[in-house]
């Protein structure tokens, strides 16, 4: 592949990387499955949605912290884990969503964007979801309120904020909540995040949920098995792994996920046709 444009030549980047992963999980025995879009096209169309062009997995707590221990040195050439908390010492915020870039690609010029994230996010890459414990009963709400809570404070620490997707209540939220974590370190939102996503991964709840997703998802719960339970499946040319029980999941995420959206909305969601793969 030699400057490349265009959604087939960023989703055969994405399967690089998804490839690369299965690779390592399956040295080291660790279980990830394809998480959002890319296991509602593996089950729907046998590889990528047609007109997706990111990639998204999801792992338990303690997978991913045994993947991150050996992701560094794994990871072939080309490829290397991006941490949330990488942008400026942890002083900046771009998510809480830990990735695996894709080097041989280019999103954009550069501008004040990627400047701001010193160029980190100026690449195609696979998100990395995690799924933790969360406490039963009233605490469990509580603990979701808190992510939102966190989340909204870390915005102050973006560069812009799009408020364009946001009805008029969360609009003020947003305002109110960045404006108010400009006040916190982001390091210190960085640790409240993740001291409050692992405070039930001790104990055996009946639920399990995404700690870093943005807050309009994070409210999806996953029973015990649903959220532990992998199977392999073909994915384009390859074998990848998905929940055993993935109708749960993509019910939780889609609703009637087998049906296509209107034609006006087969689109991607990204500007893949600007983004420059080169090897």
């Amino acid at each position: 592949m030699n400057n490349a444009y265009g959604l087939q030549a960023v989703q055969e980047a994405n399967l690089k990387i998804l490839k690369e992963i299965h690779r390592i999980c399956e040295k080291y025995r660790i279980s990830y499955a394809l998480d959002s879009g890319t296991l509602l096209g593996a089950i729907r169309h046998g590889g990528f949605i047609p007109w997706d062009d990111d990639a998204d997995i999801v792992m338990t707590r303690n997978q991913w912290e045994a993947f991150r221990k050996v992701a560094p040195r794994e990871l072939c050439e080309g490829m290397h884990l991006l941490l949330p908390e990488s942008f400026q010492g942890g002083r900046r915020f771009y998510d809480f969503t830990p990735r695996i870039i894709y080097e041989y690609s280019r999103r954009r010029n550069p501008d004040a964007e990627t400047a701001y994230y010193e160029e980190k996010l100026n690449h195609l890459w696979v998100d990395i979801f995690i799924l933790d414990r969360l406490p039963d009963g009233q605490a469990g709400a509580h603990t979701l309120l808190e992510q939102k809570a966190l989340y909204a404070l870390a915005m102050g620490h973006r560069r812009t904020l799009n408020y364009g997707k946001y009805s008029l209540g969360q609009k003020s939220a947003v305002f109110l909540g960045s404006s108010a974590g400009k006040l916190v370190p982001m390091k210190k939102l960085f640790a409240l995040q993740d001291k409050v996503a692992r405070r039930a991964n001790k104990k055996q709840t009946a639920e399990w949920y995404y700690s870093n997703y943005d807050p309009g998802y994070i409210d999806i719960r996953l029973p015990d098995a649903v959220a532990q339970e992998r199977i392999q499946i073909r994915f384009e040319d390859c074998t990848l792994c998905i929940p055993k029980h993935y109708d749960e999941v993509l019910t939780k995420i889609y609703g009637d996920y087998m049906q296509l959206p209107p034609k006006e909305e087969r689109r991607p969601s990204h500007e893949s046709t600007g983004i420059q793969i080169y090897g």
